[in-house]
């Protein structure tokens, strides 16, 4: 889905920014695993093939080209009005499969309400592309928390300035209104990392929380900002972080750069897994190849930067180092050759959306597979899913996972288990501790007690604690999850004990 800026039909001066925050809006609420909406930048691109300035309303005709090159399944098209009092949107969906534009839906409220507008506009889309939805709108609204308007606005505004600085003085002003507004802690550190502003760079990604959607995208470039202000234990730090749970060519690249910024001699493997992920990029090569002259492998240096050269045949640094490593039949590197190897470049760009296009296409596959199965099984898949994803921080997408796998098998305890986990990921311990009854109230399991005994421990209820981990083993003695459980526990009684 790509969702087209919002067409402002007000006569009220001062409201262009709502056009941006329509679109960002729907992103967050509609982006998931089984629903891929394009980013603001994809959509610029999108518009810059078809030669469309970026604050440009065009007509219909050309957003359908532009939904039709960018080969979408929907085109989220909207107006909004301000008569002083009330805020009315309009969206409307095209469907590119079926060449039809649906009627449109229609919200209106408070300016100061326009989160819940919004959230009532994207219960409306839902329930046209997804005929299975069943949470009444009353519900969904509810269940979406909204930006303050002050802090979404200055960010906004951030999002549409042209100059770093002017984006800065926005985002700062965001995150003074709303200390926790991750979005704008990731825009600020960015906008200073466009500076070479490394160290308020670094103490502004460091912001993000490790539970954040955003958090691998902020260690992205937290990498980057530690990594140009020389401190290389802190860019390791941060592009591990991300490589355990997005294995990407560049956060590997970096981590090999970061490698033998450091001395270490496993910079090598970093290339290769970078290579291995992205072999078309000349510069995983080039980086492999300086490293492999560096160790004195003359014959292997070579082969990597004949592929780097065959990618990019202009790489004047890559020929050159080519040319030092390939003199007579001698068995050493010249020690020239080694004091002239250069840099080992460096990736700035972090796609995270190629990736996630790449996971729900296999995800749409098995979808169809899983059509013809039973519910159980069908359920078990986004079950496993889910605590894949949760295990590698993903917890957005894990729960997406889980509640598609209620709705497919309402009779499993699993998903709602599933759910707990997520709840207890983001520390919210009441509707973590809700959910886990809730699944025990449609069946016993062990995983439901080590998920209400994991929270008793928490809270320092040992007692309850041991109870509910000794309910989890007589359903599954050999638990190993409530064996680690049951010895933190009595460690934790026998330290009351005295």
């Amino acid at each position: 889905m790509v969702v087209i800026p919002f067409e402002n039909t007000s006569p009220t001066p001062g409201l262009e920014w709502l056009s941006e925050a329509f679109p960002e809006a729907f992103h967050e609420q509609l982006n998931s695993p089984v629903l891929y909406v394009a980013s603001r930048d994809e959509r610029l691109r999108g518009y810059d093939r078809q030669g469309i300035p970026a604050n440009l309303h065009p007509s219909r005709a050309t957003l359908y080209r532009v939904a039709e090159q960018m080969d979408v399944d929907y085109a989220v098209l909207g107006s909004y009005s301000y008569d002083g009092a009330h805020l009315t949107a309009a969206a409307q969906l095209l469907d590119m499969r079926a060449q039809r534009l649906l009627p449109a839906a229609t919200e209106s409220g408070s300016l100061t309400d326009l989160g819940n507008l919004q959230s009532a506009l994207v219960w409306d889309l839902l329930r046209l592309i997804r005929t299975d939805f069943s949470l009444s709108k009353e519900k969904y609204v509810a269940s979406v928390s909204s930006e303050r308007l002050d802090a979404l606005e200055n960010y906004i505004r951030g999002m549409l300035a042209s100059s770093a600085d002017e984006k800065a003085e926005y985002y700062k002003e965001a995150v003074r209104l709303n200390p926790a507004y991750h979005e704008a802690w990731l825009e600020l550190g960015k906008a200073y990392f466009a500076e070479h502003t490394y160290e308020p760079a670094i103490n502004a990604l460091g912001q993000v929380p490790a539970s954040s959607a955003l958090a691998r995208e902020a260690n992205f470039y937290l990498g980057l900002a530690a990594l140009n202000h020389g401190d290389f234990a802190r860019a390791e730090n941060a592009f591990e972080f991300v490589a355990a749970r997005l294995p990407l060519a560049e956060v590997y690249n970096n981590l090999g750069v970061v490698a033998t910024r450091r001395g270490r001699k496993n910079s090598a493997e970093y290339f290769e897994k970078a290579i291995r992920n992205d072999p078309s990029d000349p510069d995983y090569h080039f980086n492999l190849g300086v490293t492999l002259s560096v160790a004195g492998d003359r014959s292997g240096a070579a082969r990597e930067l004949r592929a780097a050269l065959e990618r990019r045949p202009n790489d004047l640094e890559a020929k050159a180092l080519l040319d030092s490593v390939t003199p007579s039949a001698t068995g050493v590197v010249p020690a020239a050759a080694i004091a002239k190897a250069p840099a080992q470049r460096i990736k700035h760009n972090y796609d995270e959306n190629t990736f996630r296009q790449m996971t729900m296409q296999i995800q749409s596959w098995a979808e169809q597979q899983f059509a013809r199965s039973d519910p159980r099984s069908h359920a078990r898949y986004h079950v496993e899913l889910g605590r894949e994803l949760l295990a590698h921080g993903f917890t957005a997408e894990a729960e997406s996972e889980f509640n598609h796998a209620a709705m497919v098998d309402s009779a499993s305890t699993a998903p709602l288990t599933g759910l707990a986990e997520v709840s207890v990921a983001r520390g919210d311990t009441r509707e973590a501790r809700n959910r886990a009854e809730a699944s025990l109230r449609l069946r016993e399991s062990a995983d439901a007690y080590i998920v209400l005994a994991g929270l008793d421990l928490s809270e320092n209820r040992g007692e309850a604690a041991a109870q509910n981990v000794n309910r989890a083993m007589q359903l599954e003695p050999g638990n190993l999850a409530a064996q680690n459980l049951k010895r933190a526990i009595a460690a934790k009684l026998a330290e009351k004990a005295p």
